[in-house]
């Protein structure tokens, strides 16, 4: 697994409002891994203390170093063992008593954890940053599928009037217009793609709106929604963490440059009630692992952005939660 492109991405494993001042357990691509803040920031290390295999998840922060709750060794935010209780006074740590450290960052409000030794860059959405927007964050959900699975349902557009029927699609408007799709600045984008929504983001304002989607990672995409009558932009930002096999969890950040003043209550409710239209769906679909032979499946024209996605994770190398893994598994 630690040659799979995902190695080196970003994770998001839990909203950075949430870790306070215990440490916290959380899973990346089945690797079990202790989050912790102190007053240098964010850490991540292997969830395991190396002296006799226990969740480091499971101590405290004390003096900024990571305790172990079973023998209360500490270790830094190097990784390297700062004080073992049991040694006599005078004696050395060994060398060798060291916490496996991972990459850390808090971004967007949430913690991030990177396993891999060449970290791709963290992903960018300036919206986030902009005083003439505002951004709320959803989740996490709990998925029963891979990565890939719950990604290429973000970019599916002709499922809207169907799964979504009445809120963000009409089957009486199910004719998804032609559009384009290039690879331009390191992502994967669309032209516009109209789309009828009696009531796009619960306040029941329906019309046509013009969608683009773009794909920044193998795991994190994006739309933005637009309206040819007035100036309001929304946005979301998906990212989803592949826990272990056919477990994620999914981040969704709102972001809209109207009704500032508003509460994020009813646009997160709204947003639940999306997801969990689309988690059944996700959820049962076979094979689990998403298909990147493009034989194994049919496909229309409407289709063409998750054709390009599958076509991406392929030559990335991208194996995790894909075709790829049963094709390793086979060699």
């Amino acid at each position: 697994m630690q040659q799979d492109r995902l190695w080196n991405e970003w994770h998001p494993v839990c909203k950075a409002e949430e870790l306070l001042d215990d440490p916290k357990q959380v899973y990346v691509l089945g690797e079990r891994v202790a989050i912790f803040r102190n007053e240098k920031g964010v850490h991540a290390f292997k969830d395991l203390c190396i002296h006799r295999g226990a969740a480091l998840s499971l101590g405290k922060v004390v003096n900024g170093n990571l305790r172990c709750a079973y023998h209360a060794w500490e270790f830094g935010c190097s990784g390297a063992c700062v004080n073992i209780p049991a040694l006599p006074k005078g004696r050395p740590i060994p060398p060798k008593a060291k916490a496996t450290v991972y990459k850390c960052e808090e971004h967007l409000g949430l913690i991030w954890v990177n396993l891999g030794d060449d970290p791709a860059p963290l992903v960018s959405y300036p919206e986030y940053h902009q005083d003439s927007y505002h951004t709320a964050i959803c989740g996490p959900y709990e998925v029963k599928a891979n990565a890939p699975r719950i990604i290429e349902n973000f970019l599916d557009v002709s499922h809207l009037m169907f799964v979504h029927e009445g809120l963000l699609g009409d089957e009486d408007h199910a004719e998804v217009a032609d559009y384009t799709v290039e690879f331009k600045d390191n992502r994967i984008i669309t032209s516009k793609i109209p789309v009828y929504q009696p009531n796009p983001d619960g306040r029941s304002k329906g019309g046509y709106a013009n969608y683009v989607y773009e794909i920044l990672n193998p795991k994190t995409v994006r739309f933005t929604k637009t309206t040819d009558d007035n100036d309001e932009e929304f946005t979301i930002l998906l990212a989803v963490n592949q826990m272990e096999n056919e477990k994620s969890q999914a981040f969704m950040l709102l972001t809209r440059n109207y009704d500032l003043d508003k509460p994020d209550e009813p646009f997160i409710e709204f947003q639940d009630i999306i997801f969990n239209q689309d988690l059944d769906i996700v959820e049962s679909q076979k094979p689990e692992l998403l298909p990147l032979d493009l034989q194994a499946e049919m496909h229309l024209k409407s289709d063409a952005l998750t054709i390009a996605y599958r076509k991406w994770l392929q030559e990335l190398g991208v194996e995790n939660g894909t075709s790829l893994m049963e094709k390793a598994a086979q060699l």
